[in-house]
């Protein structure tokens, strides 16, 4: 949520921001019932400071024999008024509270502006010492390898559930959780996060708080009986876990790292390529969150790319670093780096990995603030997140790029460990 204050005093910038992500401009609106609240909010002052001038004058009155019925009925009239214009203020500040969930976080200066994917900006790109994008061997994709192999069915996981959820299968399953613990235990080891494995139910608050909702409402899943939500990401009750608190300068950086199942609706992905992993409506991911201080939000944000970069160099597969356009930025974000990973099969990068930084953004909408040490007054802290990584893209790029000529599929190294097998045939 962007504070109303910063609206009022730079709205052209706000606007320009609104609209360099394609999304809706309501700051007029906004404007026009934060005028109205504040001419409230002082019609109201007015008649409290009668009130109690007047009040304070009644006693007096009373003790010298005066008649105080007139003044009584004029307080009573005023008490009528404050009364009514309280209700009307509940009405309007909950109306711009409602406009304000809407209107989308600024993209920051660094965002190049664009209008769609296709402006994004590639900033680096990674390969394994000898691998090559240009190739001639042949490639069976992963829905093929899957079944080949007997380690991934679409086709139960359809009968089951429906299109999108995928069902892996023996040696497959193994390679999942492996590819699940091996990320958790990097990220615990080598970058020092904690821990997390949260709920994969929230509720409403939970949602609103890092941005969910009400803007992507239909993208949810939703249990109505109990008011609950089952989680697009585990950046969801992972953030949520400081909702309403305000930490210590000390307590900062706070750094979590977590697993979850994770599903998501996709009411408007229909027409998109949907075979085997490249669209599902449960897929499973470590995520990596940060609650810093706002000097060192950006640095922190180029630290997360690097921790999920250390994930795919040590599975040794190829990737790309993508910095968002303004028009490709998600709702909540500032500025978000894809990290994508390279499908031989398919012949193009598929995105793995996002990694956003919020700002304040998210951390108004929740209320988790800081006190540094020196000054009394609270700070919102900044926000960010990023998968570390989800497993269904990175599963394409692992299968595809590690398939034999035989048609089997070396595990990667680091996970042998974790499968207690170094093929899966």
């Amino acid at each position: 949520m962007l504070d109303i204050k910063y609206i009022r005093e730079n709205p052209d910038k706000v606007k320009k921001g609104i609209e360099a992500k394609n999304e809706k401009n309501r700051i007029d609106e906004v404007l026009q019932l934060d005028e109205e609240r504040r001419e409230i909010i002082v019609q109201v002052e007015k008649l409290k400071a009668i009130k109690n001038s007047v009040s304070s004058q009644i006693p007096k009155m009373k003790k010298a024999g005066e008649d105080t019925t007139a003044v009584l009925a004029e307080m009573k009239e005023v008490s009528n008024q404050i009364n009514g214009f309280d209700t009307k203020l509940r009405d309007i500040e909950d109306k711009l509270n409602d406009m304000l969930m809407l209107i989308p976080n600024l993209p920051h200066e660094s965002v190049p502006v664009g209008k769609n994917a296709e402006e994004n900006v590639v900033v680096r790109e990674w390969l394994p010492e000898g691998f090559s994008l240009e190739s001639d061997k042949k490639f069976l994709d992963h829905v093929e390898l899957g079944k080949k192999l007997n380690i991934l069915d679409f086709e139960r996981g359809a009968k089951i559930s429906g299109s999108g959820f995928p069902v892996y299968m023996a040696k497959g399953a193994t390679l999942e959780r492996a590819l699940i613990n091996f990320m958790l235990d990097f990220h615990l080891n080598e970058h020092s996060y904690t821990e997390v494995l949260p709920p994969f139910l929230v509720n409403r608050e939970s949602m609103k708080g890092t941005g969910q909702l009400p803007k992507m409402a239909e993208d949810m899943y939703y249990i109505e009986k109990d008011d609950l939500y089952p989680i697009p990401t585990a950046e969801v009750p992972i953030t949520n876990l400081h909702r309403k608190e305000i930490l210590n300068e000390n307590d900062l950086p706070k750094s979590y790292v977590g697993y979850s199942a994770c599903f998501r609706r996709e009411a408007g992905s229909y027409g998109k390529e949907a075979k085997g992993f490249l669209r599902v409506h449960q897929f499973n991911k470590v995520e990596m969150v940060k609650l810093v201080k706002p000097e060192t939000s950006y640095d922190e944000l180029e630290n997360i790319v690097s921790d999920a970069e250390d994930i795919l160099k040590a599975l040794k597969i190829p990737y790309r670093i993508v910095l968002l356009c303004t028009g490709d930025l998600s709702f909540s974000a500032s500025k978000c780096y894809d990290i994508e990973t390279w499908s031989p099969a398919e012949n193009k990068w598929l995105e793995a990995s996002s990694c956003s930084n919020f700002e304040d953004f998210q951390a108004r909408r929740a209320s988790i603030k800081f006190r540094r040490e020196s000054q009394k007054k609270p700070e919102f802290v900044h926000t960010l997140n990023g998968s570390g990584l989800a497993t269904s893209r990175l599963m394409v790029s692992l299968l595809e790029n590690y398939q034999t000529t035989k048609g089997t599929i070396e595990v990667p190294e680091v996970l042998r460990k974790y499968t207690g097998f170094s093929i899966i045939d």
